[in-house]
C-alpha cells in the first residue's frame, strides 16, 4: 500500500529540496556574519527576530500536536506528520540559541552590572534578571521542550511500527500535563527573551500574546505544507477541501486570538496610564514606529479576518495558501514591532540584517523540516481516528489485511 511507504519513497525529490534549502539558509546566515563584524548589536537584534519566528513554528507545532492528542478531531490526523516533523526541528533550534546567549550583553540592558547598580528597578529585579539564572532557565526550557518532543515522536513511531492501541492513551496522558508545562515555560521564556529587552516594562498577558502568535505561525505553515503534499499520493486523497476549511477556521481563530490579546494589553495599560507601563507604547505610538503599528492592525488582523470569513476562500487551496504565506510575513512584522523599538526608540529603523537573517532562518527551517518529514509515512494509519478521517484509505488498509 502506497500510504504505508515513507515520504522519501513517495516523493524522491524531497532530498534535493532539503539540500537546496539548507544551502540557501546556511548561505544567508553566513552572509549576515559580515553584519556582525560591522554592527554586532544589530546582528543580535535581527538574529533574535528571525530565531523567534522559526521557534514559533516549531513550538506551535508541538502545542497543536498535544492539543490534538487531547481533543481529537479528524483534521489532526491529516496534519499529524507535518506537526511531528516541525516539532523535531527543536534540537537544531536548541543549538541555534547559543548565539543569543553569546549576545546577552548586546541584547539585554539588565546584563550590565553598572546599569543595575544605578537603577532601582533593575536592582529590584536582579534576583530574576541576571545572566547565570537567565542561562539556567533557558537550559531548563529546552530540556523540558525537547523531552516532550522526544517522547511524543518516539511513541508515534512505535505506534506506526506496532499498532499498539495503548500508545494513543500514553500520548494523551503526556499531552495533558505537557500542555500545562508548555504554557508555563513558554510564558516565562517570552518574559525572558522578549519582554526583558525593556526591563522596566511588564505585561502579564505578554506570554499569551507570544503563544497566540506561535499558533498562528503554525497554522499558516501547516496549510502551505499540506497544500504542497496534497498534489502527491496519498495526500491527494486525504487532504480534502473540508480539511483545508477546518485548518483555515483554526487559522482565523488564531488571528482573532492574537488581536484580542494585543488589544487587551493595550487597553489595560492605556486605562492604568502608569509611567512604568506606558513608556513601551510611547516609543511605538508617538514616533514613526506608529506606521508599523497601524500596518499590523490592518494587515495582521483586519484584512485576513475579512478574507477568511468567506467559505470559498477557506476551501480552495489556491486562495488559502497566499493568505497563509502573507500571515507568516506579518508574524515577522509583529516580532519586529516587539523587538526593534527597544533598541531604536526614537524612529523607525530597518537594517538589511532584518531581511537576511530571518530569510536565512526560514530557509534553514524548511530544509530541516523536509529532512524530518522524509523518513516516515505521510499518514498515521494506526491513529485511532484514521478510519473516520480518511475512510477511503482505511478501507484499502483493512482489505490488505
Amino acid at each position: 500500500m502506497r500510504f504505508r511507504q515513507t515520504a522519501d519513497q513517495l516523493i524522491p525529490e524531497l532530498a534535493g529540496h532539503q539540500q537546496r534549502f539548507l544551502i540557501a539558509g546556511g548561505g544567508l546566515l553566513a552572509v549576515s556574519v559580515a553584519g556582525y563584524v560591522a554592527n554586532p548589536a544589530q546582528f543580535f537584534q535581527s538574529y533574535l527576530m528571525g530565531y523567534m519566528l522559526v521557534l514559533g513554528a516549531t513550538m506551535g507545532s508541538l502545542a497543536l500536536a498535544m492539543i490534538h492528542q487531547l481533543s481529537g478531531g479528524k483534521w489532526g490526523v491529516v496534519i499529524r506528520r507535518i506537526l511531528g516533523a516541525a516539532s523535531r526541528i527543536l534540537p537544531v533550534l536548541t543549538v541555534l540559541f547559543i548565539p543569543i546567549l553569546l549576545g546577552i550583553g548586546h541584547l539585554y540592558h539588565w546584563s550590565h552590572a553598572d546599569a543595575v547598580a544605578g537603577d532601582e528597578i533593575l536592582t529590584h529585579k536582579s534576583p530574576w534578571l541576571n545572566v547565570p539564572f537567565f542561562i539556567g532557565r533557558a537550559v531548563l526550557y529546552f530540556l523540558v521542550w525537547n523531552t516532550l518532543v522526544f517522547l511524543l515522536n518516539k511513541w508515534s513511531l512505535e505506534q506506526d511500527q506496532t499498532g499498539d492501541p495503548a500508545i494513543a492513551k500514553r500520548m494523551e496522558r503526556l499531552s495533558a500535563g505537557g500542555l500545562l508545562i508548555f504554557g508555563m515555560t513558554m510564558t516565562f521564556a517570552a518574559f525572558d527573551w522578549l519582554m526583558s529587552l525593556d526591563p522596566h516594562w511588564f505585561s502579564t498577558i505578554y506570554g499569551f500574546l507570544v503563544m497566540g502568535g506561535q499558533g498562528l505561525t503554525t497554522m499558516a505553515v501547516t496549510i502551505i505544507a499540506l497544500n504542497w503534499l496534497s498534489k502527491r499520493e496519498p495526500m491527494n486523497v486525504a487532504a480534502t477541501p473540508q480539511y483545508f476549511h477546518d485548518l483555515a477556521n483554526l487559522m482565523l481563530a488564531f488571528v482573532i486570538l492574537w488581536a484580542y490579546f494585543s488589544f487587551s494589553q493595550y487597553l489595560i495599560i492605556y486605562s492604568g496610564n502608569l509611567p512604568e507601563e506606558i513608556t513601551w507604547y510611547m516609543h511605538r505610538l508617538n514616533t514613526s514606529w506608529l506606521i508599523v503599528g497601524q500596518f499590523l492592525i490592518v494587515a495582521h488582523f483586519a484584512v485576513p479576518f475579512l478574507i477568511l470569513l468567506f467559505r470559498k476562500n477557506k476551501r480552495v487551496a489556491s486562495r488559502l495558501v497566499p493568505i497563509a504565506a502573507f500571515l507568516i510575513f506579518m508574524r515577522l512584522v509583529d516580532l519586529f514591532w516587539l523587538i526593534a523599538p527597544n533598541f531604536h526608540p526614537d524612529a523607525l529603523s530597518i537594517s538589511w540584517m532584518d531581511v537576511t537573517l530571518p530569510a536565512g532562518f526560514v530557509a534553514l527551517w524548511i530544509g530541516c523540516f523536509v529532512w524530518q518529514l522524509r523518513g516516515r509515512p505521510l499518514l498515521p494509519i494506526y491513529d485511532p481516528q484514521f478510519a473516520d478521517a480518511i475512510p477511503s484509505l482505511a478501507d484499502g488498509h483493512h482489505a490488505a489485511h
